[in-house]
């Protein structure tokens, strides 16, 4: 076997994006990629050539995340777990980091050698909505789907991957379609011009504290949240007065473009300081349909977050 421990890193980001489908985070995700390397380098002589060594390695992948998901539970949103809360009245419940769905950067879950059709997919399938969907699924019933729709793997690869019947495989893939639904993991993934103008017009906003024009942006029925708080809203005007009411301290925050989180646009906030400059605040996800936002994501775990979108956690005073 002539594989070195190189050949098997070139395709961490492949391994970390297949992860974060099954796991919702981006820190588990790192952590078993990391683990199916591992694995991969200590049994380089089971490898038979049958496969590509890619194919084998998200076989490895696979089952380090079934392993993981065996010992806890499923990750969330806050808006799978309660009704929308009034933006003024309730009290602020936090949850610890490992019980939300976190966000991703897309650099860390597409490889950059996919071809177009495929990064469609790819991107697709870490935006929240479908890896929220994806943890609603059983892990083998999420593991099938993945293999099969997102991978393109035949289901005799899947059976054999999983040690299971081609019928078994078959039957949880239309349990978990129908969980699913009708998402489709091939429409456009690139800002239309549009979008790309209403974009500008949310940071313009936003810099300025024009909760008006923030409000104008949003779909009647938008969803805000802001993990790791269970918060969320529902509606231009809930968010329009949380932003005036408790939310009224980030008035004065910067809003720096990122590279794309979870196939959608992302920003990093940061919130006035004290002494001067600015601290990181929030990695802002927005959930876009046409030109308008649909969901407007603030998660607030910056420590963790903006090191891997290498962000910094605070900005000098311009």
């Amino acid at each position: 076997m002539t594989e070195s421990i190189a050949d098997l890193e070139v395709h961490r980001t492949a391994l970390t994006g297949h992860c974060y489908r099954m796991l919702g985070s981006s820190v588990d995700a790192d952590d078993a990629a990391q683990e199916a390397i591992i694995r991969a380098w200590r049994n380089l002589d089971k490898f038979d050539g049958r496969s590509s060594i890619r194919t084998w390695m998200y076989r490895i992948a696979t089952n380090v995340c079934l392993d993981e998901l065996a010992d806890r539970g499923k990750r969330a949103r806050p808006m799978e777990e309660q009704s929308s809360l009034n933006a003024i009245h309730e009290p602020l419940i936090q949850r610890d980091r490992t019980h939300w769905i976190e966000p991703i950067a897309d650099a860390r879950a597409v490889p950059a050698d996919a071809d177009p059709a495929e990064r469609v997919i790819l991107k697709q399938s870490i935006r929240l909505a479908f890896v929220s969907a994806l943890q609603n699924l059983a892990p083998k019933h999420r593991a099938v789907l993945l293999l099969l729709e997102v991978l393109g793997w035949t289901a005799a690869e899947v059976a054999e991957s999983l040690e299971t019947s081609i019928a078994a495989v078959n039957s949880a893939l239309q349990r978990a379609r129908s969980v699913l639904g009708n998402r489709k993991l091939n429409e456009p993934t690139e800002l239309s011009e549009p979008q790309s103008r209403m974009l500008n017009r949310y940071v313009a906003a936003f810099e300025r504290y024009d909760v008006d024009e923030l409000a104008s942006l949003l779909r009647a029925d938008a969803a805000f949240s802001m993990p790791p708080y269970a918060l969320w809203l529902q509606g231009a005007e809930n968010v329009k007065y949380w932003m005036l009411g408790p939310g009224a301290a980030c008035r004065g925050s910067r809003m720096i473009p990122v590279s794309s989180a979870c196939g959608s646009p992302a920003f990093a906030q940061y919130r006035p300081s004290p002494g001067g400059g600015h601290h990181a605040w929030a990695l802002v996800v927005l959930e876009l349909e046409g030109d308008q936002i649909i969901g407007w994501n603030s998660f607030l775990d910056t420590e963790v977050l903006f090191p891997k979108f290498d962000l910094p956690l605070t900005l000098p005073p311009a």
